[in-house]
């Protein structure tokens, strides 16, 4: 089991979103939080920032990108929870897991501890930093897959954005979207079953039963 983090395991996808939404309107390219999420939920920072100059023709402020990630810490540090019913979903699941994420290693780490979700996975935590490409590049997942000495054919991702489940499917694995953390807006469910999510769950109590549903196909 890979589990993606934000917007997974954590209901911090959302926060995020809210204030990177907020900067880009700031400075004249105006997004709401659900916008920001359906277009650049999953993927990387110094991506997400290249595909906004390109496609808008504008220059972030000097200092933009510290500004807004010291923005997002704060609130992470004050405001990240655990997803409602993770860590008993999570517990319930049998056999190995890790975790594959977008964000930084340090900060993935500390929202795991912030969340009290850290025991879960021990050291096996594994972030798009520590690999070439974000997703959704399959890279993340693979890495994961390898360090857990698992073949990616055998790895069920659990995924709430496009970009992660198009780099699940990418690296060869399985993938449920989720829906629960309700940051993707209307249409998430259909877009993560286009992206090629086998299907969605919409609350943690769900998806020990939905794993062994397809642990059984």
């Amino acid at each position: 089991m890979i589990y993606d983090c934000d917007g997974t395991l954590i209901d911090s996808e959302g926060i995020a979103c809210s204030v990177c939404a907020e900067a880009l309107t700031g400075i004249g390219v105006p997004y709401t939080t659900e916008m920001f999420a359906a277009r650049y939920a999953g993927r990387t920072a110094r991506e997400t920032w290249a595909h906004i100059t390109q496609v808008y023709g504008v220059a972030l402020p000097d200092g933009f990108n510290g500004a807004l990630n010291a923005e997002i810490h704060r609130r992470l540090d004050a405001e990240v929870r655990a997803v409602e019913g993770v860590r008993q979903a999570v517990g319930g699941i049998g056999g190995m897991r890790c975790v594959a994420s977008s964000t930084g290693i340090t900060q993935l780490k500390k929202n795991l501890v912030t969340a009290g979700l850290i025991d879960l996975f021990g050291d096996a935590v594994f972030s798009a930093s520590q690999v070439k490409r974000g997703k959704p590049a399959p890279d993340v997942f693979l890495y994961a897959a390898s360090q857990m000495g698992a073949d990616p054919a055998d790895c069920l991702v659990i995924e709430d954005t496009v970009a992660g489940v198009t780099a699940a499917r990418r690296a060869g694995m399985r993938v449920l979207g989720f829906a629960g953390a309700n940051h993707g807006g209307p249409g998430l469910d259909e877009r993560l079953i286009a992206a090629g999510a086998l299907g969605v769950v919409h609350h943690m109590a769900e998806l020990p039963d939905r794993v062994d549903a397809l642990h059984g196909a």
